[in-house]
């Protein structure tokens, strides 16, 4: 193995594939967001590649308007990955769950059993979005300020650390002499009162196989870098300009080493989608024969939406309309206003029509690149040896085929650079991704006592 940095991979997992279209090129889609098999498939071929973890992207609330266009994330990620468990051995399991709807004990609970389940594969992908369908599912008539959404945040997760914490394995003693299973002298019951959420005393579910399961986070705003430089083990990111990405990645770093964290353990790892070929023309020729399946209409609403434009402002053949967006910058919703000027910092250097700029968003604004395996793994190198990410996660055209060329054609070439594992050379996710073991400091300290009290 190369004492270069080793590459994470993760593959942000949809069973159609992440391209719009994908789902047009399969037989019978009409079961696909809930086909059982179809997700074990996929989970298999990413462990024969060895790559770190499966991720199932995910969001509260009902009905998805992306449903009436593609497949849809339709089962619940907890119940899913506790169903892939079972059939694989060493691949991570990252449940998205969000930190502002339903409470954080129940999402303590869930995680940290997922976490026994796998045998120390789970993590949590903290989201703090509140898309319109998740207020009306979960009956809130109006969503929260910036500041309120991470004050809820922050809560939701200082609980789910403490209470994960809270039953360490040292407390379940199983004394039959003294008829006691817990000492509940041992435990460390938390009671905790915020301005949004509260809880008291000790999980139900001990201290898991990692000491506490790996947690991700996603986000760009400078709230949102805080908090992951806090809490988060690794960061999924849509960083599409390397230049951006280096500054993004020195910023979250110097925040991890602020909250007195070493930074290394803080990873970055931005959405990448690969659309490879065994040439570059045949790559190019896969992306054009899927974009040719997508919904170009219903595509253009989206960026108009993005723009806060009108659909008929932008004709799909035309170069975008700069004057206009401008005029409407200060329309444009919250949530849509960092992805907005990634569409159009891109399409200015591209001089991109509308439809090229649509065709090069399909997948919410992660970076596409179309090339050969060696192409790709050059491209991903230079991104983690210039400080622009720790790895990747992956979105796959359409699945499994898209997989499979991932598996058998890009990861060997990053192999043979000494650049990712050949074999898994641990059982946890924590292994994996070269993260240390977490151990509680108060156990740590516990530990070390008793070590001296016996040799004294």
């Amino acid at each position: 193995m190369s004492n270069a940095p080793q590459v994470r991979l993760g593959v942000n997992v949809l069973a159609s594939g992440r391209h719009d279209a994908a789902w047009k090129t399969l037989p019978d889609a009409t079961t696909l967001s809930t086909d059982i098999d179809a997700f074990i498939r996929i989970a298999k071929i990413a462990e024969r590649g060895k790559i770190d973890a499966l991720f199932l992207a995910d969001g509260p609330g009902g009905l998805v308007p992306e449903a009436f266009h593609r497949p849809w994330r339709a089962l619940d990620p907890l119940a899913l990955h506790a169903a892939l468990s079972a059939v694989t051995r060493h691949i991570g399991l990252v449940v998205t769950a969000s930190s502002l709807f339903g409470h954080p004990y129940t999402v303590a609970r869930q995680i940290a059993s997922l976490d026994h389940i796998s045998k120390g594969r789970a993590a949590w992908n903290i989201i703090t979005s509140q898309v319109p369908v998740a207020l009306a599912a979960y009956g809130v008539e109006h969503g929260f300020d910036q500041q309120a959404r991470y004050q809820r945040a922050t809560e939701f997760a200082e609980i789910v650390v403490q209470l994960w914490d809270s039953l360490p394995r040292r407390a379940v003693v199983a004394d039959a002499a003294r008829h006691v299973y817990v000492d509940k002298e041992r435990l460390r019951p938390i009671g905790y009162h915020g301005a949004h959420f509260r809880s008291a005393g000790a999980l139900s579910t001990p201290a898991t196989p990692q000491g506490r399961p790996v947690i991700f986070q996603a986000g760009q705003s400078d709230d949102s870098k805080a908090f992951g430089a806090r809490f988060a083990d690794a960061l999924f990111t849509g960083q599409r300009n390397i230049d951006k990405a280096r500054r993004f990645y020195a910023d979250v770093k110097t925040l991890a080493r602020g909250y007195g964290r070493n930074p290394d353990h803080l990873l970055v790892m931005p959405g990448l989608f690969p659309i490879l070929g065994s040439t570059e023309e045949e790559a190019k020729r896969r992306k054009r024969e899927l974009d040719e399946l997508l919904d170009h209409d219903f595509l253009r609403g989206e960026l108009a939406h993005h723009l806060a434009l009108d659909p008929s402002d932008l004709p799909l053949d035309d170069k975008l309309p700069y004057d206009k967006i401008a005029q409407a910058e200060n329309r444009v919703p919250v949530a849509s206003r960092w992805h907005r000027q990634e569409i159009l910092n891109e399409a200015r250097a591209n001089d991109w029509t509308v439809r090229e700029t649509i065709v090069s968003n399909i997948t919410g604004g992660h970076r596409v690149i179309v090339g050969t395996p060696e192409q790709v793994a050059a491209d991903i190198l230079h991104w983690v040896d210039t400080r622009a990410a720790d790895g990747f996660n992956l979105n796959i055209d359409v699945q499994t085929s898209g997989l499979d060329d991932v598996v058998d054609h890009l990861i060997p070439v990053l192999q043979r650079a000494g650049r990712f594992r050949k074999e898994y050379a641990g059982t946890t996710l924590r292994d994996h991704l070269r993260l240390p073991a977490y151990v509680d400091p108060r156990e740590a300290r516990h530990a070390l006592t008793q070590g001296v009290a016996s040799h004294a």
